[in-house]
């Protein structure tokens, strides 16, 4: 199934933030778990108007907060993160970030897979802080052994820095991190099954990965215009998978998703963003890609909700 979008939503997106009384900023990642405490007890008493569009994000960067006299409370739920190394046979030391939501958790793991720029890098975070905010459980591994692409590398070393980070090595922190997260939710009566997002060269990975699982760890995936992706395993995927990409998206043809679908039709969904370029979902540049951003999150989530909660 293929479906195309175009612009925009950013006058709605607008009116709704006015209407709750939110301002969306990009969230500065100070883990302070009074800070966490002191905003749940400000918010709690306030919960109801909003509640249709979770989306929308309550930012704050600094211990101060001031928060408006009549916030409704559909803003988004309050997050706990931790940092943590998880311990394997098949994998020495894995560093990652856990989001847990705070109220309302739906007890479901998500496992995130960062772009080439790493499971520290803000637009990850933010995301990822964003999924845990609709009640998700939500674990950003270290896919790269503290040596994640960073911006003032010169272009001419990306193939080097790709081949000393392959899929074989990458798969083995997933499938840790997967085996983890079970692991140590399961008496907690988190489910069983996870779910698995991935943006870029992460996004590229959930293809691999699922191809592989069949059907053990993960109950729903998503892909964000991945790159490096393998199209002859698409028949191998189990799971209910979206892939999401930009009509524009060089480094993620459309071609290559179509032949993904065309192999397994009844489990994959192909949206299409006309116009868009690579990245626009976790990094938008414009208002314009900003609002597709929404439009794809929305999406993204009601696929999650559907294939992890209301099947499971």
């Amino acid at each position: 199934m293929k479906v195309f979008f175009s612009s925009s939503k950013m006058i709605t997106v607008i009116t709704l933030i006015s209407k709750c009384f939110l301002i969306r900023i990009r969230v500065k990642w100070v883990w302070v778990q009074p800070l966490f405490s002191q905003l749940h007890q400000l918010l709690s008493s306030s919960r109801n108007s909003c509640n249709q569009h979770p989306e929308l994000l309550l930012g704050f960067t600094s211990l101060q907060v001031k928060v408006e006299e009549s916030i409704s409370d559909e803003a988004c739920e309050l997050v706990n993160g931790t940092e943590l190394t998880i311990e394997d046979e098949e994998a020495d030391g894995i560093r990652a970030s856990l989001f847990q939501a705070v109220k309302n958790n739906n007890e479901t793991g998500i496992l995130l897979l960062s772009d080439i720029l790493g499971f520290e890098d803000s637009a990850t975070r933010d995301f990822a802080y964003r999924v845990a905010c609709n009640g998700y459980n939500v674990l950003v591994p270290d896919l790269y052994n503290g040596d994640p692409w960073t911006k003032d590398r010169p272009n001419a070393l990306l193939e080097q820095w790709i081949s000393k980070n392959g899929s074989e090595s990458i798969a083995k922190t997933i499938f840790a991190s997967a085996k983890w997260m079970i692991n140590e939710f399961a008496a907690l009566g988190i489910s069983k099954r996870l779910g698995i997002i991935g943006f870029c060269y992460g996004g590229g990975r959930v293809i691999d990965i699922l191809a592989q699982d069949q059907d053990a760890y993960f109950g729903s995936a998503v892909s964000f215009y991945g790159t490096r992706i393998d199209s002859s395993v698409g028949a191998n995927i189990k799971v209910p998978l979206l892939l999401i990409t930009g009509e524009n998206d060089a480094l993620c043809p459309v071609s290559v998703l179509e032949d993904i679908t065309k192999s397994n039709q009844e489990l994959t969904k192909m949206v299409v963003f006309q116009g868009r370029d690579h990245g626009f979902v976790h990094r938008p540049q414009t208002p314009e890609e900003d609002a597709d951003a929404e439009e794809a999150f929305m999406i993204m989530r009601n696929w999650l909700h559907d294939g992890l909660l209301v099947k499971s």
